[in-house]
């Protein structure tokens, strides 16, 4: 099985799923969003995109991953 991709061009291409924006965000758009796809070959892992250019690419990190970077720069 080939492994998933690490990043997506345009994150526009994540369809049906949830963009979720930091509850540290201070609503002036300068934050990241994250997304868990349930489908295709992004399914399972964290998309993570810049919240000021949402067509712009994501990022795709396993959970586990993600969660080891928040702890560590918090």
């Amino acid at each position: 099985m080939p492994a998933p991709p690490r990043t997506i061009p345009s994150s526009l291409a994540l369809r049906d799923v949830r963009w979720l924006r930091s509850s540290y965000s201070t609503g002036a758009n300068n934050c990241v969003e994250t997304a868990r796809p349930a489908a295709g070959p992004s399914a399972g892992l964290l998309a993570v995109r810049d919240s000021k250019a949402p067509e712009g690419p994501a990022l795709l990190f396993p959970p586990d991953v993600w969660a080891r970077f928040v702890t560590a720069v918090h």
